[in-house]
């Protein structure tokens, strides 16, 4: 997998890419990350890559001249993307859609933005994290090449992690517990103690319906709803008694008809369990609540 990320700061980027699971993949010759500085295309004593925008208003722009050059020196892998919020918004399938073709090209926008006709004849197009505003492209670069890079074979230890997480199949992941079995009055569901993997796979295919259709329901939406099958399930997460916080809490589920216009999908409803961020914790047994 070859990805080229351009930046004005290649020296913030670079060792991050030598870190950790990417580094160590990155070592192994799985990965081939390179990066580029933007202002190898700036031909002024200053390296200026920007200017005031025509009609006036506040900040600067990249100009065309030399991110142009740049890119033309660099000739990164394509299709090469440019990191704004007007972009496609980047999920786990075009995560696995841009792993899957084996290269791309990255490019950090910085200031209020770039010249337009960077946007509509240099790149191929436009990659957005989310509805929110960065100082610069490139910490939404690093993540979209961690996001990438780790699905390509070879890199995670386990191949499974990719397939048992969140995302996958339109739902958020089950949760997940290790040693030891009790902490501080918390104990692990006692069917992941059981050692019986049927269980065991019912169990956490049920909770991350559960937890999705709390957190998440845009996601149960986009999926086209419930199966009848999976309401099934849900219902036995929403009965669990060791159930985590974030699942439906045990209380009244209202349907709610899916996208597609089908079987009705239920979602937590609308009075009840959603959870804020500053409620999610859990008091110990016998203690009370924080």
């Amino acid at each position: 997998m070859r990805i080229d990320l351009i930046t004005m700061f290649p020296g913030l980027v670079a060792p991050w890419l030598d870190a950790s699971l990417i580094g160590r993949a990155r070592a192994a010759g799985l990965l081939d990350l390179r990066v580029h500085d933007l202002r190898a295309g700036a031909d002024d004593p200053h390296r200026s890559l920007d200017d005031a925008p025509f009609g006036g208003g506040a900040g600067m722009v990249l100009s065309p001249e030399p991110v142009f050059r740049a890119v033309e020196i660099a000739a990164p892998a394509r299709p090469l993307l440019l990191l704004s919020p007007g972009g496609r918004r980047f999920d786990q399938a075009l995560a696995a859609e841009l792993a899957a073709g084996g290269s791309l090209g990255l490019l950090c926008a910085r200031y209020e933005g770039v010249d337009q006709r960077i946007a509509d004849h240099l790149v191929d197009g436009e990659l957005s994290l989310g509805d929110f505003v960065l100082a610069g492209g490139e910490v939404a670069a690093l993540a979209v090449v961690e996001a990438v890079c780790r699905l390509v074979p070879g890199v995670l230890g386990n191949e499974e992690s990719t397939r048992e997480e969140s995302f996958v199949d339109g739902l958020l992941e089950y949760p997940q517990y290790t040693r030891p079995a009790e902490f501080r009055g918390w104990t692990v569901p006692e069917v992941l103690r059981s050692g019986d993997h049927a269980r065991v796979a019912r169990w956490r295919r049920s909770q991350a319906l559960a937890r999705t259709v709390a957190r998440r329901p845009d996601l149960v939406a986009r999926r086209g709803g419930l199966s009848s099958a999976e309401q099934e399930l849900l219902a036995e997460a929403d009965g669990d008694p060791a159930a985590p916080v974030g699942s439906t809490g045990g209380g009244q589920v209202a349907p709610v008809a899916d996208a597609g216009g089908g079987q009705a999908a239920p979602v937590a409803d609308a009075g009840g369990d959603r959870l804020s961020l500053s409620s999610r914790r859990r008091a110990a047994p016998g203690a009370s609540p924080p």
